[in-house]
């Protein structure tokens, strides 16, 4: 059985999602090949073979490549090497490019897997996270859409054994005006931890405590829909349904009530910790842990605390 990961990048650096595509790919019992395209360096090109991939494909003549010409790529590479199944990181590039493969392959999609394949099913989150649904592919060939931070990972020392790769993707019908870069080291897709907060902070000029929070836990920050609305955070910090849907191991979330479309984007956490005044905020009724009292108090206790653990 031969399985391709799409290996796409970042400025060169491939996200985590893809080095989990990778390990999901071998976890599977499957011989895995990455297919990537640019000029990433050999340290990440390594990375690709350390979570997994025996050999890896690099088009070097297609740099910065759309959507579709990413599928033309993937397709080709797929019947060179003879892969009956690919799988994406389901970030914002493969939701765009795993449907586009499916059609091109003419193969079946299992879009937002989160778990290794039992048997001839794999099971993916419904209903916004309320259940699971285990999606069975009767074609030949299949695409597997990976929700990122769904399986653990282990890096070896392996290097990649890289073929230079050619296939004609046409030309790039999709162009790009303006870029604005995320700030903060961590992408909250990839993050583990996250210190989310909202209203209860009563103004942008009390998100010091947040973000020490933040950055003595290794954790990225976040905000609600309300706080991006009104231009306390930027847009891409705002986590929920109709913003960035997270799987971290750890979600603070700090003044935030937990309306359903909230909840919706983050209740995929493992763990998930409450802070608010309110008792009777919907929060606590999906949380692991809460706290009843005011943010302004805890926080700056359980930083405080964090740092005397570490200390």
């Amino acid at each position: 059985m031969s399985t391709l990961v799409f290996a796409h990048h970042i400025d060169g650096s491939f996200p985590k999602g893809v080095l989990e595509a990778c390990s999901y790919g071998k976890k599977t019992g499957a011989e895995v090949t990455a297919v990537t395209y640019g000029s990433p360096s050999d340290e990440e090109l390594n990375k690709l073979a350390a979570h997994g991939a025996s050999k890896v494909l690099k088009a070097s003549a297609v740099t910065d490549p759309d959507e579709g010409q990413m599928s033309k790529l993937v397709a080709a590479a797929a019947d060179s090497c003879g892969a009956n199944t690919v799988i994406c990181c389901m970030d914002l590039v493969g939701k765009a490019v795993a449907p586009r493969i499916s059609a091109r392959m003419k193969a079946g999609l299992v879009s937002g897997a989160n778990a290794l394949p039992e048997g001839d099913g794999i099971r993916k989150p419904v209903f916004s996270g309320k259940a699971f649904a285990t999606e069975r592919v009767t074609t030949a060939k299949k695409v597997i859409n990976l929700i990122p931070n769904s399986i653990p990972v282990e890096a070896s020392d392996a290097a990649a054994a890289v073929e230079e790769f050619s296939a004609e993707v046409g030309s790039r019908r999709i162009t790009v005006k303006d870029t604005k870069k995320r700030s903060g080291s961590i992408a909250l897709p990839e993050a583990e931890l996250v210190v989310s907060a909202g209203r209860g902070l009563k103004g942008p000029e009390n998100w010091g405590m947040v973000e020490e929070l933040a950055d003595l836990l290794g954790a990225a920050t976040a905000c609600s829909r309300p706080v991006a609305d009104i231009g306390w955070r930027p847009h891409h910090e705002h986590v929920g349904q109709t913003g960035v849907a997270i799987r971290p191991n750890l979600y603070i979330a700090i003044g935030i009530s937990g309306a359903i479309q909230h909840l919706a984007g983050v209740n995929q956490s493992k763990v998930m910790v409450v802070v608010n005044t309110d008792s009777e905020a919907p929060f606590f009724k999906a949380a692991d842990y809460g706290v009843v009292g005011d943010a302004f108090e805890v926080v700056p206790k359980l930083t405080a605390a964090i740092k005397a653990f570490k200390g």
